[in-house]
């Protein structure tokens, strides 16, 4: 049975992800804090080169999945985002190219935020970068020092517009919706509702992510979309049509970001080129699945 490592494993994104490797045939360990559903759950702090050295040699992964990141824009501790996302990343991978037997595949998760403000109605990989906020600085960062392993090692970077799905943390702005919903709320605080984003699935984001481990890719950054960009006044409506009421929006400035990226639609021809990819769920579907997830935590 072959083996996959997942960072981030008790994380949002890694408890999907976990569970798709199983479903495929792996043997998945997991680095993670919490039960994420991994045959071998282990804490293993990216900062701690040694203690990564000693995880990586014991799990000899076939496929490796790299999801682990500090990824809360508003997180208060800026340097942290450096800490995490680019040494743990490079203990990560310094590892890896130790082993006698590299793995056959690695993936590691960028994000679409590394676009910045561009100014274009699509976003595709030729897009040059240009970061307005620090976990969006890091994640550059980070590719850029990823790009210095291609020659060693089987990488992909993804780079994931927005996504959502069922038991994503409500500091996340679709997850706050949602739930006011659930709960029958009357009111809710938000900043900037005209701003649209490219929402994709957190399903169909790990289909995409196998599909890039399937394929023979290697030494890229592929965008992962839907192709569609959402206002979020638009998303509000929906939610509105499937609570069935209609909620009162107040705008806190508070709430309202500096450098705010006006509108994110991502291309993602080369994922399409690459695996064939396409969506499987519709926005609605996604906003339906997660009322009906969070009105079952609260019966």
């Amino acid at each position: 049975m072959p083996t996959a490592l997942v960072t981030g494993a008790s994380g949002f994104t890694g408890r999907y992800m976990v569970k798709a490797l199983k479903e495929k045939g792996f043997h998945v360990v997991g680095w993670g804090s919490d039960p994420c559903g991994a045959d071998d759950t282990q804490a293993c702090d990216l900062n701690d080169a040694a203690a990564v050295q000693a995880a990586v040699s014991h799990a000899k992964p076939d496929w490796v999945v790299h999801l682990a990141a500090l990824s809360y824009v508003g997180h208060a501790d800026q340097e942290a985002f450096y800490r995490t996302n680019v040494f743990g990343t490079l203990n990560l991978l310094g590892a890896l190219a130790e082993l006698d037997t590299p793995p056959s595949r690695i993936l590691v998760a960028s994000s679409a935020n590394v676009y910045g403000t561009p100014g274009l109605e699509v976003i595709d990989e030729a897009v040059c970068p240009a970061p307005v906020n620090h976990y969006a600085c890091s994640k550059l960062a980070m590719e850029h020092m990823v790009a210095n392993y291609f020659e060693r090692l089987p990488i992909l970077i993804t780079r994931p517009f927005n996504y959502t799905g069922p038991g994503q943390d409500d500091r996340f702005l679709i997850p706050k919706i949602v739930k006011h919903f659930a709960r029958e709320e009357r009111v809710i605080e938000l900043g900037n509702i005209d701003v649209s984003r490219d929402f994709t699935d957190v399903r169909d984001l790990v289909g995409a992510y196998l599909a890039l481990l399937d394929s023979d890719a290697r030494g890229l950054r592929v965008n992962i979309a839907s192709n569609k960009a959402t206002a979020l006044r638009t998303l509000i409506e929906t939610m509105n049509e499937l609570a069935g009421y209609e909620i009162e929006v107040r705008v806190n400035p508070d709430f309202v970001r500096a450098n705010e990226i006006p509108r994110l639609r991502g291309d993602s021809t080369r994922l399409h080129s690459l695996t064939g990819w396409k969506p499987c769920y519709d926005l609605r579907d996604t906003l339906a699945d997660m009322l009906a997830h969070e009105q079952g935590m609260l019966a």
